[in-house]
């Protein structure tokens, strides 16, 4: 077997092993047709289905199926032969009917016991096909090939990964009703308003504004702040410090700054000057 068809079936045996349940050995139900192909191509058939299916198999028959060869004579000994080394499965059947029904009854609606079916009948492996989680075997040519899952198959996989998701009604009691039905709040995302402290507050003052010849106050946002009153000492020294510093005339026929008037002496030297007068007199 190629590597990539091996592949491909070690795939597909994982999903019915973890979503379905099959498990080593396999339990490959074979029919008369497969027995007959089997002989007529000189195939090994239980290596065959270890090879196709990647593990360990256990073939089994039913005892309709071993009446049809029975019946085709001497000429299908060799199936017979072959069928009579596999393990019998029941089928509860008093009276033998064809291997379709029967196998058809055995595997039942939902496949409950996990067969993997090794068959060539075209109408067999039609039904087949519409029952979920059925592993189909047949021989193309002198290849035995594994079916990939039908239709069926794949959405009751996918009904059940569904149904996992959600919780079981032991959980929903277990949680309660109260905490299913109260609405989840999110977070809403966008623009956040400017920081209350960060903001400057504004300021405002009464202007006074004479309206129709009468004294009228009136308050505006935009009007001039009024001067504080300057403190006791900020004034006089204000004053010091222009009468030490005089600014210099400026000549209004030219630009030229003009210094003509003497600077004012210091207070230290006038204090000075005034000492040696004083004593200049007392002598």
């Amino acid at each position: 077997m190629r590597q990539k068809r091996a592949k491909a079936y070690r795939k597909l045996m994982a999903l019915y092993s973890m979503k379905f349940g099959f498990r080593q050995p396999y339990q490959v139900l074979v029919d008369s047709e497969m027995c007959k192909s089997a002989t007529d191509l000189k195939l090994e058939l239980v290596k065959q289905f270890g090879t196709v299916l990647q593990g360990e198999t256990k073939p089994m028959i039913t005892q309709c199926c071993i009446h049809e060869l029975y019946l085709q004579g001497k000429l299908r000994q060799s199936a017979v032969d072959l069928a009579k080394t596999f393990e019998r499965r029941k089928c509860n059947h008093r009276e033998a009917i064809p291997g379709d029904e029967c196998i058809t009854s055995v595997v039942g609606p939902t496949n409950k016991h996990r067969y993997v079916i090794a068959t060539q009948s075209q109408p067999l492996r039609a039904k087949l096909r519409g029952i979920p989680a059925v592993p189909i075997v047949h021989v193309n040519r002198t290849v035995m090939v594994l079916e990939p899952p039908s239709d069926v198959t794949i959405e009751t996989k996918e009904a059940m990964e569904e149904k996992a998701l959600h919780p079981t009604a032991p959980d929903l009691k277990l949680v309660g009703p109260s905490t299913m039905t109260e609405p989840v709040h999110k977070k809403k995302k966008g623009p956040k308003g400017p920081n209350p402290l960060s903001i400057k507050k504004k300021k405002t003052a009464e202007v006074f504004s004479k309206d129709n010849g009468k004294g009228k106050a009136k308050a505006t946002g935009l009007s001039k702040q009024t001067p504080e009153p300057a403190k006791a000492g900020q004034k006089r020294k204000h004053d010091q410090v222009e009468h030490m510093h005089p600014v210099p005339a400026q000549d209004p026929k030219s630009n030229l700054v003009t210094d003509d008037q003497p600077r004012p002496l210091k207070k230290r030297r006038r204090r000075k000057l005034a000492q040696v007068d004083a004593a200049g007199s007392d002598s």
